[in-house]
């Protein structure tokens, strides 16, 4: 029943229940409707905003595309494991340097370099160490197997990697991207292949994130670019092993980035939420008596 829909007696209506009125339950007055609210702290978006964002979505599917391609050099014999590694250990040392110069002072102070260079030679010490473990690791399990619990975990870091704050990137994301890297480093033909492709699966999955996050706190221009190059080159790798795997991943970069901002603009246009006095209604306790 809508607003003065009942011809009620001269008492006026009050909106309580635990007071018995001369009006049927289901009644309401058009003061009802007075505290009518629409789309009440709906955030309104930028489409280049939102692509912006959308872009670390594009990319990290790219650094997935660019760590496959990696490793079919290697198992193809087109990349050498010293190539490999004389190219990560020189990103390595390039994107620290600018991950310094992108941090402030004081953020610098909290951690020095000595400890990041204990740090990476203590993880590059037992990765070489362990290599002809970890290269005999998954000898008997078929290679099939092997391949589908690579997709699995890499679909999984996908998943799970944290967006909106990548730096550090999350545990679950990291774990699976490197629990990934160790199948498909144990299918490459030495131990030597199998420590240049883990410390390649860091620097992808572990530290590329926390360069990007800076990039995108302290030089948002920089941030846009960097995404776009690893976009160009996930997709330029893939081409010379897989065509239609490049067409693909293209394909599902330029949906992300672009198509999905502008479907939730559209959608959001559409968006009709209605707050009032029919909400459920919240209990703030006041503390100060218990503080007495």
């Amino acid at each position: 029943m809508g607003p003065d829909s009942y011809p009620g007696p001269a008492v006026p209506w009050r909106k309580v229940l635990w007071e018995r009125q001369p009006y049927p339950d289901n009644y309401v007055d058009r003061r009802f409707l007075e505290e009518l609210r629409r789309n009440e702290g709906i955030r309104q978006y930028q489409y280049w905003a939102v692509v912006r964002e959308a872009a670390l979505v594009g990319q990290q599917l790219s650094c997935v595309a660019i760590f496959i391609t990696l490793w079919l050099y290697m198992e193809q014999g087109l990349l050498s494991p010293e190539r490999l590694l004389g190219t990560s250990l020189a990103s390595a040392l390039l994107g620290y340097g600018l991950y310094q110069v992108l941090t402030s002072q004081l953020e610098c102070k909290t951690r020095t370099r000595l400890a990041d260079l204990q740090s990476a030679t203590i993880f590059l010490s037992f990765t070489f160490g362990f290599s002809p473990v970890l290269k005999t690791l998954t000898e008997s399990v078929s290679t099939d197997t092997v391949y589908a619990m690579s997709a699995v975990m890499l679909l999984a870091h996908l998943v799970s990697f944290p967006y909106a704050h990548p730096s550090p990137p999350g545990s679950l994301s990291l774990n699976a991207a490197l629990f990934a890297s160790v199948c498909l480093a144990s299918r490459l033909p030495g131990a030597l292949h199998t420590f240049a492709m883990l410390s390649c699966a860091l620097l992808i999955f572990a530290l590329w994130p926390c360069l990007l996050m800076r990039m995108r706190d302290n030089a948002p221009c920089h941030f846009t670019s960097a995404c776009a190059g690893v976009c160009v080159a996930g997709a330029s790798g893939l081409a010379l092993q897989s065509p239609g795997g490049a067409v693909l991943l293209a394909l599902a970069v330029l949906s992300v980035t672009l198509l999905c901002p502008a479907l939730l603009l559209w959608l959001q246009r559409h968006k009709d939420n209605i707050h009032g006095p029919w909400d459920e209604a919240e209990i703030h306790e006041d503390l100060s008596c218990f503080l007495h």
